[in-house]
């Protein structure tokens, strides 16, 4: 039994969010799968989502640079009811293709998304990761004794991960899971007139920030009236049919 994790608290997304990316687990695993979401509200969540309270992890009310630093509570040696490897999935990502092969890649190793705009520092980006359960607690409890200093010292969450868990780190292929905004998107002025193309090899499309999926569909991109000139889109028409 294969397991995909994810994680929501907070307001900044919907349980519609996680329906919709085990939605799209569902249709691309091969083998059988569970998904489990940590989350402080399950109220909306489908049937079949396994609903599970947020791994624990205490952070300071203040000090700490804004991030999503409690997604390093899955890293805890027990955040409750799940064992072995598990691909965690951001919310914000778009299911493509075929998955199973992420339960296959360089079996042993902590994969991630080779960061696009850190390539050269060699600096893993989380949105898709794949991990042995257990296998790095010091993440937690190094980062309770001294939460404030550590998150400006890297940053975000992901950069802590890839530098200080000590697992022998490997990149995905590149081509499974492309950015919308770095990879797929027409560079401007072409932004204006062409929407974001899906390459056939693409498994996992990760939305950073704006535009997030449903955005995107709708050709919008929350922007200042000053950045719109390249902050620009067409909708996407094939999130129709990737991302429901």
């Amino acid at each position: 039994m294969q397991t995909v994790i994810c994680m929501k608290w907070g307001t900044a997304y919907s349980a519609d969010y996680v329906n919709r990316l085990y939605r799209g687990v569902t249709r691309h695993m091969a083998r059988p799968t569970r998904f489990v979401c940590f989350t402080e509200d399950q109220v909306g969540l489908l049937e079949g989502i396994e609903a599970r309270p947020l791994p624990a992890i205490d952070l300071p009310a203040a000090g700490l640079r804004r991030g999503p630093w409690r997604k390093l509570g899955l890293w805890q040696h027990d955040p409750g009811g799940i064992s072995g490897d598990v691909l965690f999935l951001d919310l914000d990502v778009v299911v493509t293709g075929p998955l199973d092969a992420f339960f296959d890649y360089e079996p042993g190793c902590l994969c991630l998304i080779r960061n696009w705009t850190q390539a050269k520092d060699e600096i893993g980006n989380s949105s898709v990761m794949r991990f042995r359960v257990g296998s790095a607690p010091h993440l937690v409890d190094d980062f309770e004794r001294d939460g404030p200093a550590l998150s400006y010292r890297f940053v975000n969450e992901q950069t802590y991960v890839t530098k200080q868990s000590g697992l022998p780190i490997r990149f995905w292929p590149a081509d499974w899971c492309p950015s919308f905004k770095h990879s797929l998107l027409p560079a401007w002025p072409f932004n204006l007139v062409a929407p974001a193309a899906l390459p056939p090899q693409s498994r996992i499309v990760v939305f950073t920030g704006h535009p997030r999926p449903h955005e995107a569909q709708l050709g919008r991109w929350p922007a200042p009236w000053y950045k719109k000139i390249y902050k620009a889109i067409r909708p996407v028409p094939w999130l129709a049919e990737h991302w429901r």
